[in-house]
């Protein structure tokens, strides 16, 4: 086990204390006006952890306290840990981003498009053209999620068993063959959606890999990087330190929820989307993975092009979230100026951001309320840990990034 530690004076690393410390007070009470359990927030500068903060519980029910080796689930964060899985597959050679899916996914080789209808007077058409490993890697292959409710594709998921990203006891290949059998909301390439892209990119590491998922993360990318908690499930000697996952009641305040069934051994369904917990020296090491552009501590683990090619908008002609979006437009207004790598999101346009954010920015986010981002212009790195799982968008991440802007002062 290793935790993170604060390694710098903010003031040498070009932070200002009393910004930071508006900061930390503002997330305080947010934990004591019973948003938020507890919390981790920490900002490292090259690399060298200069401002680290633990407040709150872990689990309030037993009285345990946030500490810096606390286990978080990290949902949607093990998207990006994906991507990297895939892209080491790319450097050596074993697939493309230009490969068609169906190439090592045969249940891929004929998607069809949603046109109209349901049920026996469902109406497709063929797809315009194959899903390519670049469409899972930008979420543009036209798959959705089952618990969005905003188009008739989004109800077939429903309807096939999947409210969550799997059929209750189904692995990940009998999960990701059910998603081919469904319909394509739109030609692949031509819109994004955030969706189970990452699940198919889950298996796609598996077949090509001959190695089943937490296996080639575990020896590929959490050895070689120090990540010494992160996996997919935690043993008996992790368990006191996981957190607690909450849910936001409608009052605003929390309570208990069901999370990732983390103690239960070994998972059948191996979530590429959303099924890691790490803790917070975790998430450092990775991060610097990718401000370090593929190198750490003198292991390589991507050239540092490929980091480049990962962290750069990858949406046709430039486009950002906002205009590239299949949702309804209210629902992607939060997402202007910024653009969509290979599994990150970037920022195109600081201008457009709702938060402030340096130029090229990058990072992304879980549904508990985790979030990290690498600013290269700024040789930052920050992450925020929590546990609750919000109604709707949580306040925490604009509010982070703005006091974060405005605490840095120097290069």
């Amino acid at each position: 086990m290793a935790q993170l530690r604060q390694e710098a004076d903010p003031r040498e690393a070009g932070l200002d204390p009393t910004a930071l410390q508006r900061m930390d007070r503002h997330f305080a009470r947010e934990v004591d006006e019973g948003r938020l359990p507890g919390f981790l927030v920490s900002l490292a500068r090259g690399g060298r952890v200069a401002h680290l903060t633990t407040y709150g519980l872990r689990d309030r029910a037993a009285g345990l306290p946030v500490a810096t080796d606390t286990l978080w689930r990290l949902y949607s964060m093990t998207k990006p840990v994906t991507s990297v899985a895939v892209l080491l597959l790319v450097e050596e050679g074993r697939l493309s981003l230009d490969d068609p899916v169906a190439r090592y996914l045969p249940a891929f080789a004929d998607p069809k498009v949603y046109v109209g209808g349901s049920g026996r007077d469902l109406r497709t058409r063929p797809s315009a053209g194959p899903i390519l490993v670049r469409h899972l890697l930008t979420h543009t292959a036209g798959l959705t999620f089952g618990f969005y409710h905003c188009h008739p594709v989004d109800a077939l998921y429903r309807e096939a068993g999947l409210e969550s990203t799997s059929r209750p006891g189904a692995g990940l290949a009998e999960t990701v063959d059910l998603y081919a059998s469904l319909p394509l909301q739109f030609d692949p390439g031509t819109q994004w959606n955030y969706s189970v892209a990452s699940n198919v990119l889950g298996r796609l590491v598996e077949v090509v890999s001959g190695r089943p998922l937490d296996v080639f993360f575990a020896e590929r990318i959490f050895r070689p990087l120090g990540m010494t908690d992160a996996g997919f499930h935690i043993t008996d000697e992790q368990a006191p330190r996981l957190a607690e996952l909450y849910g936001e009641r409608e009052d605003g305040r929390i309570a208990p929820v069901p999370g990732l069934p983390l103690r239960d051994g070994r998972p059948r369904f191996l979530s590429g989307s959303g099924g890691m917990v790490a803790s917070a020296h975790d998430v450092h090491r990775f991060m610097e993975l990718l401000r370090r552009r593929g190198e750490v501590d003198g292991t390589r683990l991507l050239a540092p092009g490929t980091v480049d090619l990962m962290t750069a908008n990858q949406l046709p002609g430039g486009a950002d979230l906002r205009s590239f979006g299949s949702r309804p437009a209210h629902d992607v207004a939060a997402k202007a100026g910024l653009g969509f790598g290979l599994g990150v999101s970037v920022v195109t346009d600081p201008g457009r951001t709702p938060a402030p954010a340096g130029p090229g920015t990058y990072g992304w986010s879980g549904v508990a309320t985790t979030t990290f981002f690498v600013d290269p212009g700024r040789d930052l790195t920050v992450q925020f840990m929590t546990q609750v799982r919000p109604r709707g968008s949580h306040a925490v991440y604009p509010d982070l990034k703005r006091f974060v802007h405005e605490a840095v002062t120097g290069s």
